[in-house]
């Protein structure tokens, strides 16, 4: 068997695993290690690299943004910002039909701006959100449809530690790749938005209008969320602005929404404590999965699997926007599979060659940041794509009463409206570099 057999062979055995329920960063390491001894005949070189690659992928400083993001998005839960958010959200846009499912919408993409975290958005949000839909009649579908898409959001609209990995793994600016996600992430808020006013025009029984409150309320409701806009610009301005490396960024984020959960006595040495146990075992299952993806890709670059593909690719003349479909087309479907960080870390060290060795008429820096907005944005779509979207599950498993059939159904407008995103930002690849050109 050659080395390009037996590179293959890998992805077959690394499916069947996942198939079996094998953790995702216990597959790719078992398979790296057996794949590296195959091709090289020896145990020394797996030896050795385990001796370096630990250390390096445990020490690293670019990783280190990872648990302070997360430990952000925890103390965020804990000090009650997603109420506020969604209060203040649905005292502008609540007393519309439909405006209770909007508010939880732009309520995720606040929240998502100072968590990070897909799944703690989604949950967080449903907490709120949930039964106030209950208590204005809206139906099962709608509710956790709504919510399991808007949670997408806390991984699309900066700080997102996937935009994170990304960057690490191709190189690129950190700070530019946060820039150039906010305006797909403000489109598919506005997309699910959009969604929702026409699930209800078309079904108007799915929602009931809330109670117009008073310009004081609205007043009062603004003045209740200063402290999250606070964060948000402190942490994002300050990245910008240059007084802090995303890094320290992600730091002064975690020590403000600290701060904020203190204050508002949200925070005890119990919570605390949870939040850091909570951090370090979702740092601990990230990290791992990031060390068992660096045994596999090391696997990969010994039978040079991704060389001889992107110059394949390179050299075949394919129409560059067919191959960039079929790969996001295979982002896809692993999202009915695995979950966000092990689809990047597995797929972008094969992917992000044949991408760069194809001609879009763009710089080489444009059309990485370009294509990693893409593929954050289908990672995202797989969060809430039957049958195993794990955002789907989460909502779920909160609104016991809704049918899984009924939140299937319920989620496949927003599915819709994600495609039509990624189909906007394929075509026209200027839309999401815009900002990053105003402002860099």
């Amino acid at each position: 068997m050659s080395n390009l057999e037996l590179a293959g062979a890998s992805f077959v055995v690394l499916l069947l695993l996942i198939f079996i329920r094998i953790p995702i960063g216990l597959a790719m390491l078992v398979c790296g290690i057996g794949g590296t001894v195959l091709v090289t005949g020896s145990w020394v070189p797996i030896l050795a690299q385990m001796k370096s690659l630990t250390y390096d992928t445990f020490s690293s400083y670019s990783l280190s943004i990872v648990p302070l993001f997360l430990l952000m998005g925890q103390f965020a839960t804990r000090s009650g910002m997603s109420e506020g958010l969604f209060k203040a959200a649905a005292a502008f846009v609540g007393h519309r039909r439909g405006g209770i499912a909007m508010s939880a919408v732009a309520g995720c993409a606040g929240f998502g701006a100072i968590c990070g975290s897909s799944l703690a958005t989604a949950a967080t949000m449903a907490q709120v959100a949930l039964p106030e839909m209950r208590r204005y009649g809206y139906s099962g579908g709608l509710s956790t449809g709504a919510l399991a898409a808007g949670g997408t959001l806390g991984i699309l609209i900066p700080p997102s530690f996937v935009l994170v990995i990304y960057a690490i793994l191709a190189e690129q600016n950190i700070a530019k790749m946060f820039v150039a996600a906010f305006v797909p992430g403000i489109l598919a808020a506005i997309g699910y938005m959009i969604t929702v006013s026409l699930i209800v025009r078309f079904n108007p029984s799915a929602a009931k209008p809330a109670e117009k409150v008073s310009g004081a309320a609205r007043t009062a409701a603004i003045l209740d969320i200063w402290p999250v806009a606070l964060i948000f610009l402190l942490v994002i301005g300050g990245i910008y602005a240059g007084w802090f490396t995303p890094t320290e960024g992600a730091a002064v984020g975690a020590a403000g929404t600290g701060l904020l959960a203190l204050m508002r006595r949200q925070l005890g040495l119990k919570a605390l404590g949870s939040c850091i146990l909570s951090t370090a075992v979702s740092t601990g299952m990230i990290f791992f999965i990031v060390f068992g993806a660096g045994v596999f890709n090391s696997f990969l670059a010994f039978t040079q699997m991704p060389q001889t593909v992107a110059m394949w690719v390179g050299e075949s003349g394919f129409n560059p926007w067919w191959v960039m479909a079929a790969i996001l087309l295979c982002y896809l479907v692993f999202g009915c599979l695995m979950d966000s960080v092990s689809m990047i870390l597995l797929t972008v060290p094969i992917f992000f060659p044949i991408v760069m060795a194809l001609d879009f008429g763009m710089p080489a820096e444009d059309t990485a940041i370009w294509f990693g907005i893409l593929v954050l944005i289908v990672v995202e779509v797989g969060l809430i794509t039957p049958p195993v979207g794990m955002n789907l599950f989460i909502i779920n498993s909160m609104a016991k009463d809704v049918p899984m059939t009924a939140t299937y159904r319920g989620v496949m407008p927003f599915v819709a409206s994600d495609l039509i995103r990624v189909v906007i930002l394929t075509a026209f690849p200027a839309i999401t570099l815009a900002l990053m050109h105003l402002l860099y």
